[in-house]
């Protein structure tokens, strides 16, 4: 029997995502989290065969949540599950070290898909971010080509941020450091992709999505 860590913080969500994964995974114990502390100590507890992990929970550290999961459970697969944007984010975690991205409008085909893919060894990219590497020729090119790439986890986790329209003060809240470091980091991400202001960062993301996409 499967087991399976189910982290989201949306308790309607979580009952969603249960009903569909016992559906076509009949004999699977599947663990429910809301936390990001609640996911260590359930981590701590017992052995999982698949972390289903929602990046934005309470506690949650973005990338950093996948080197913590891996330090308590080495070998545990890690299937993200995020309502972030799939074509800026997914390859980022995937290199982080992530199994798979499903993105949390995916249909229920594609939810199955994506845990037995992962359940089974393999790693879970959509369509869409498969067309990305081949059309850059594998991640090495798309690195060269992707004026997003030469950010780090954590300039591109605050770039997410403030593209949500939050002030510096409120990623500090929400990333527990302070607004001088987060001044620090946005400015970093600003002067890596020349822009000058939030419209202007805006619109240069839009305009790498639209090419990744294959639009004009």
């Amino acid at each position: 029997m499967k087991t399976i860590l189910l982290v989201e913080d949306h308790s309607i969500v979580r009952m969603g995502v249960k009903l569909l994964i016992e559906d076509f995974l009949p004999s699977v114990n599947i663990v429910e989290a809301g936390t990001f502390n609640e996911t260590l100590r359930q981590l701590q507890t017992r052995y999982f065969d698949l972390v289903l992990l929602d990046i934005r929970i309470p506690g949650g550290e973005a990338f950093q949540m996948i080197t913590r999961i891996r330090e308590i459970q080495p070998k545990v697969k890690i299937l993200i599950f995020s309502s972030q944007d799939e074509e800026l984010y997914a390859i980022h975690y995937v290199r982080t070290g992530a199994n798979g991205f499903l993105p949390k409008d995916s249909t229920n085909e594609e939810v199955e898909k994506a845990i037995t893919s992962v359940l089974n060894g393999g790693t879970y990219i959509s369509s869409i971010i498969q067309d990305q590497l081949v059309n850059n020729t594998l991640l090495e090119r798309e690195s060269k080509e992707s004026p997003l790439e030469i950010l780090s986890n954590r300039e591109l986790e605050i770039m997410d941020l403030l593209l949500t329209g939050k002030w510096t003060k409120d990623i500090a809240t929400d990333l527990n450091i302070k607004e001088s470091t987060v001044s620090t980091y946005k400015a970093r991400i600003f002067e890596k992709l020349e822009v000058t202001n939030i419209l202007e960062l805006f619109k240069k993301v839009e305009i790498y999505k639209r090419r990744q996409t294959g639009l004009n």
